[in-house]
């Protein structure tokens, strides 16, 4: 006899709860939307103030929607936000961080909103009403995020200048319009839309613009004399360099003596906190590492001589940006969960990583010293550099201006 006959599994019921939090974060906007509409038919000819003004916009259509989904792309999108503010277009400014920046920034004509997180952030942007959203948010239509039947274009923008097909399973599939950083990301992203039977979306190069605001950063910024340091900035999951390979990299490099930033990706403090605190006591007494958690990496790499890295985007953020070394830790990578994979050839960043870096491998991790002296010495390897550069970051400084002029050019052919 079942002596448990309403037992259900954890796996289950975190799905069952996930369903029911997402189906009242819906309910929740649906009725507070009749609601604002009753208000508006009821006043909305009457001047009843700004709090009835305020009714009447957020009931009302949008021209231009940007999504962020976390606090760390605002790099990304500040310099399209810049060019709609000195356009004096208004554009609303959704996003799931509460301490997001540009609740403290002094626009006049963008509008920001806490959408929050997960299923109500979700719920509120799978009603909305606009022209044009544009968002960093891959898998669309593949999860719980899906198109509004009231927005007109959702368009991708992509936040680095490494490969398109590097999102998981069908990512990019259902977007009207991917944003590129160079020319060069197109051919793949075509070759997904025959394999897939998908149409053909618009694809338009517009540069990376959080490289634009790193790079007037930089440029405003003087060096500071530091010791000869190493970055270890790793990306996250069980093929990342920092969980495959943890103290036996660590421990090598910190007796060569040299100074070692480890700067885990943002996703390894939330999925792979256990392994960070094992490392972290570890070398607690060792006085030449540092560990960064800050939300931007530019202080850490503008101070590292070398990176050390395995498939992260931010090694060419560090490449483009400084014109230093990599060296790159490339092991068994699972590329199942990729786009990437129902593809022939390798993923560009793969390729180009064989030209502009040194492949670490863990037999010669005792000799990482020498490998890091051979790297900075090698004029080759500065040459393939500057090529990468001009192919994966195209139009340099005019991304903003180019991402706003795109937005605008679509509505005006959407709403002619």
């Amino acid at each position: 006899m079942n002596l448990y006959p309403l037992y259900i599994d954890p796996g289950t019921g975190s799905m069952l709860f996930s369903i029911l939090i997402g189906v009242a974060a819906t309910l929740y906007f649906v009725v507070r939307a009749l609601i604002i509409k009753a208000k508006t038919a009821l006043w909305g000819g009457k001047n009843q103030g700004a709090k009835n003004r305020a009714f009447c916009n957020e009931v009302s259509r949008a021209n231009y929607v940007i999504y962020a989904e976390d606090k760390r792309y605002w790099n990304l999108f500040k310099p399209v936000l810049d060019e709609f503010e000195r356009r004096e277009l208004p554009l609303q400014y959704l996003t799931s961080s509460k301490d997001d920046p540009c609740f403290e920034s002094s626009f006049k004509h963008i509008a920001p909103e806490y959408v929050g997180e997960g299923n109500k952030a979700y719920a509120r942007l799978n009603l909305l009403s606009a022209d044009f959203v544009l968002m960093t948010t891959p898998g669309i239509d593949v999860y719980q995020l899906k198109r509004s039947k009231v927005a007109k274009h959702y368009s991708h923008l992509l936040h680095a200048p490494g490969d398109a097909t590097m999102y998981r399973l069908f990512g990019i599939d259902y977007f009207d319009s991917i944003l590129l950083t160079g020319d060069y990301q197109a051919q793949d992203i075509r070759a997904l839309e025959k394999l897939r039977s998908l149409p053909e979306k618009q694809l338009v190069t517009v540069g990376c613009p959080y490289l634009d605001v790193a790079a007037n950063n930089i440029q405003a910024s003087p060096a500071l004399p530091h010791p000869f340091t190493v970055l270890v900035s790793p990306s996250w999951g069980p093929s990342a360099l920092l969980a495959r390979y943890g103290e036996k990299l660590l421990d090598p490099l910190l007796d060569t003596g040299f100074h070692i930033i480890v700067r885990p990706h943002p996703q390894s403090k939330i999925s792979e906190s256990a392994m960070l605190d094992r490392l972290t006591v570890r070398y607690q007494d060792r006085s030449n590492i540092e560990w960064d958690y800050e939300p931007s990496n530019t202080m850490s790499i503008s101070k590292a001589d070398i990176m050390i890295s395995d498939f992260s985007g931010i090694i060419f953020d560090y490449m483009f940006l400084f014109d230093k070394p990599v060296i790159y830790a490339k092991d068994k990578i699972d590329m199942r969960p990729y786009d990437a994979d129902d593809l022939d050839n390798e993923p560009w960043q793969f390729r180009i990583l064989k030209e502009t870096g040194i492949e670490l491998s863990e037999s010669n991790f005792p000799s990482i010293g020498e490998v890091i002296k051979q790297a900075s010495n090698s004029v080759a390897l500065t040459d393939a550099r500057r090529k990468a550069k001009d192919t994966a970051w195209q139009r340099r400084g005019k991304a903003g201006e180019l991402i706003a002029g795109f937005m605008i050019e679509t509505v005006a052919k959407l709403t002619a």
